[in-house]
């Protein structure tokens, strides 16, 4: 039987106390980048994931290639159900699979990969709180290497993916919000310094509620449920939430933070700024 989740998030303690559990499958969705703004430029992490080390047992999610629409127009577009299923059911992922998912920074790229579970109805997936980083400083076993041929995912039921839920928004939602036609909070989640000093101006009227401000520096967890509704104030009363970053990923932990305090009705804005900047430069604020 695979573990129960209670929550979006669970502790580097239940991981551990879980890891080898029937229909349990741990995810590494680690992405690394160089430069900032218009200038940032992504790739998969496997190497680091085999040479630095990884939970034991672990798989690596490619989100730049497998887990994203490599041929639409921007990076790390949701994947099509056709790509998501046939990436998740390689990972060894079926619709019992218990999914935890962690990456090596802050949370971003597990966020994403939760968002995208979710939105394809697999609701079994959570995020590892402090990820790799709070795992490997406490001193829990890691492992190095790819996986051998006797721990890499069979190929068993098919994964299933359920119709995809309305979690995403487009630029004509947000221009419509922007416009006062349709409300909604904006909520900007991506940090001043992945931005760069020189990228043009963010969505008007958004609110600038940051990764920096969602995860405890010290931990590299997410701040309990009190101070995350202190952080949340100025939008949780807000019928629909819609949060952005540059791409799409920094997003889904401000989507995560908002589901763990129970608002029902949150957005990303897939494409986010990219999608933004290319189409709306006249609409712009600082």
């Amino acid at each position: 039987m695979a573990p129960v989740l209670t929550s979006p998030l669970v502790s580097t303690q239940w991981l551990a106390d879980h890891l080898g559990a029937d229909e349990l499958v741990v995810l590494d969705a680690s992405v690394h980048t160089t430069g900032a703004g218009l200038d940032m430029r992504w790739q998969d992490a496997r190497d680091a994931y085999e040479q630095h080390g990884h939970v034991p047992g672990a798989r690596y999610a490619d989100l730049v290639h497998d887990l994203s629409d490599v041929d639409a127009d921007l990076p790390f577009t949701r994947p099509t159900v056709e790509q998501f299923e046939t990436a998740v059911q390689a990972l060894g992922v079926t619709n019992e699979s218990c999914v935890v998912v962690y990456d090596d920074s802050v949370g971003e790229w597990a966020a994403r990969l939760w968002w995208i579970f979710r939105a394809f109805g697999h609701d079994r997936v959570a995020v590892l709180d402090g990820g790799f980083t709070k795992w490997r400083d406490e001193g829990r076993p890691v492992r190095v290497g790819a996986l051998r041929d006797g721990t890499a995912p069979a190929i068993g039921a098919p994964f299933l993916a359920g119709e995809e839920r309305p979690v995403w928004v487009d630029h004509d939602r947000v221009l419509r919000a922007v416009r006062g036609e349709e409300p909604a909070a904006l909520v900007l989640a991506a940090p001043p310094a992945s931005l760069g000093d020189t990228h043009p101006a963010v969505v008007p009227g958004s609110a600038s509620i940051t990764t920096d401000d969602v995860v405890d520096p010290r931990t590299n967890t997410f701040l309990r449920r009190p101070a995350l509704a202190e952080v949340f104030a100025p939008v949780l009363d807000a019928s629909q939430i819609v949060t952005y970053c540059g791409v799409g990923n920094a997003a889904c932990v401000d989507a995560l933070a908002l589901t763990v305090l129970g608002h029902d009705d949150v957005k990303v804005y897939d494409g986010s700024l990219l999608d933004w900047w290319r189409r709306e430069p006249e609409r712009l604020a600082s």
